[in-house]
């Protein structure tokens, strides 16, 4: 399972950087690539990267060290 989280995290890497790329200058890593969105490939990436999504917005409290941690009680106020 780790293995399908890594891959996962690293796919949202990827589609999270293309968002940037594309919000700040309109590039769309395969457009810049000379692929296209018509490209398979590019077709392909696209769907592993919201797979990826769903995979991780599934599991992530699992596999996370942080979410899954007790969160640490607030300490008591003196009065």
């Amino acid at each position: 399972m780790k293995a399908i989280h890594m891959i996962a995290f690293i796919l949202l890497i990827i589609g999270g950087l293309n968002w940037l790329l594309v919000g700040l200058f309109g590039w769309d890593i395969f457009t810049v690539t000379g692929l296209g969105m018509s490209s398979v490939v590019a077709r392909i990436v696209y769907i592993l990267v919201g797979l990826s999504a769903i995979y991780e917005l599934f599991t992530h409290k699992q596999n996370c060290k942080a979410c899954s941690s007790a969160a640490p009680s607030a300490p008591a106020s003196t009065m």
